[in-house]
């Protein structure tokens, strides 16, 4: 079996149970799983020296809207909020066909590896002109990201009091029908998968209270994990208040959509008894504090749902309300705004960094990642901390504060994607030719 050994890192940062940080460490990768982490380690293998770098678990995403990565920073949607927002960009998405779909897709991931991230869930929940879920798996396959696609859903459109446009919105019946056939086709649950697939109805204000009912029995019975948006801002509230007479976290437990297998996007306006709910019942949030600044939708009680219990990790959301994919820049913002909110000792670097990978890891239900141990997979980001965004720290390892924002190299399943900060399984002039190509069509 195929050996690579990461050689002398200047630190490699664990998150074990002890959470060690061993200097002038070696990590041995045999096949796709961490073999051995220590000092003098020898291989026949590839060797890869890490001198000046320091080592970490892969980042990961627990929610993104790749299909977005087309239309950033859209006139008209840059200064809205939410429901502003959205309105703006349906029209647009509503001319995207299988190509942009998966030209969007290969983009956002791309953008994800270079910024540490070794696993992304995605949030596809429109599938205009023959688009499906199988357009942007197959771009996590020809990246070599781990993936954990959800099949998203819109089932009520304006017509009937929702907010998509009628054209982006589907029979119920054929979303559960399309779900099946996804998770058959594509979900792996065993330990070290390379994807796994999950049931998203959008939102409460773009499905009924039945899918989202229906979806929560069809997960179950399907063994799969469930998604969706809430609690995200002032509007949301007003309307699940408006709508269904009750707070978000109540709408969510009277439909069977809190527990181990569930988690929730954004969360920025959870009361105290909506994260204890979510803290007793083990249900995962999906932090996006860079989106939630740019649609004005507040600042997420991350200390508060720390504190309670509640699993945790980081989103960067969807390219056309970020308008950005990189995750480490993503830490280093959800550490400054709960600084913020709760002054300077809220939050520390260590424990930004530890959300960004032990805890995305185990909100996607992922015990085989998310740390540095023997018998974990193979999934490690190495950044480069000689060079001028971390000069003069004293602290490598407070990579959010001082650090790059993009890796020298990424391993994921003990492959390399990301070398000498390039992406090896991208043509990525060709690529960003295509993109603005496909932006001019778009706009035109």
């Amino acid at each position: 079996m195929a050996e690579t050994l990461i050689r002398g890192a200047e630190c490699l940062v664990t998150m074990d149970g002890a959470r060690r940080e061993i200097a002038g460490g070696d990590l041995l990768i045999r096949g796709g799983e961490i073999a051995a982490l220590g000092q003098g380690l020898t291989t026949t293998g590839t060797v890869v020296e890490a001198r000046g770098c320091v080592v970490t678990p892969g980042l990961v995403n627990t929610h993104h809207h790749l299909f977005q990565s087309l239309t950033r920073a859209v006139p008209g949607g840059q200064d809205a909020l939410l429901f502003g927002w959205l309105q703006r960009l349906y029209p647009i998405w509503a001319r995207f066909g299988p190509a942009e779909i998966h030209l969007s897709a290969r983009l956002g991931l791309a953008e994800l590896a270079l910024s540490g991230c070794t696993l992304t869930s995605d949030h596809l929940y429109l599938f205009p002109n023959g688009a499906r879920l199988d357009d942007t798996i197959a771009a996590a396959g020809e990246i070599g990201l781990r993936f954990h696609p959800t099949r998203g859903a819109m089932s009520i459109g304006e017509s009937a009091g929702g907010l998509p446009p009628d054209s982006l919105v589907e029979r119920e019946r054929d979303i559960l029908d399309d779900c099946i056939r996804v998770i058959d086709a594509f979900h792996d649950p065993r330990p070290g998968a390379m994807v796994r697939v999950g049931v998203a109805p959008c939102s409460p204000f773009s499905v009924s209270r039945e899918l989202m009912r229906d979806a929560a029995l069809l997960a179950r019975d399907k063994g799969v994990m469930l998604h969706t948006h809430l609690a995200e801002n002032d509007e949301d509230i007003a309307y699940s208040l408006a709508q269904f007479g009750c707070r978000p976290g109540q709408y969510a437990e009277e439909l069977g959509w809190t527990g181990a297998d569930v988690w929730h996007a954004h969360c920025v306006k959870l009361e105290g008894s909506e994260i204890d709910l979510f803290a007793r019942s083990h249900t995962g949030v999906a932090h996006c504090p860079c989106s939630n600044c740019r649609l004005g939708s507040g600042i997420a009680p991350v200390r508060a749902m720390r504190d309670a219990g509640v699993k945790l990790g980081l989103g960067v959301d969807g390219s056309a309300s970020n308008d950005q994919g990189n995750l480490i820049a993503e830490a280093r913002q959800m550490l400054l705004l709960q600084r913020v909110a709760g002054g300077s000792s809220a939050m520390s670097a260590r424990e930004a960094l530890e959300i960004a990978t032990l805890g995305g890891a185990r909100v996607l239900g992922r015990d085989d990642l998310g740390a540095l141990e023997p018998g974990k997979r193979a999934d490690i980001a190495i950044w480069d901390v000689s060079g001028i965004e971390a000069a003069g720290s004293w602290d490598p390892v407070a990579l959010v504060l001082a650090g790059p924002t993009r890796v020298r190299d990424l391993f994921v399943e003990g492959r390399r994607v990301v070398e000498a900060g390039q992406v090896k399984t991208l043509d990525m002039g060709r690529t960003l030719a295509e993109a603005q190509r496909s932006v001019r069509r778009l706009m035109g």
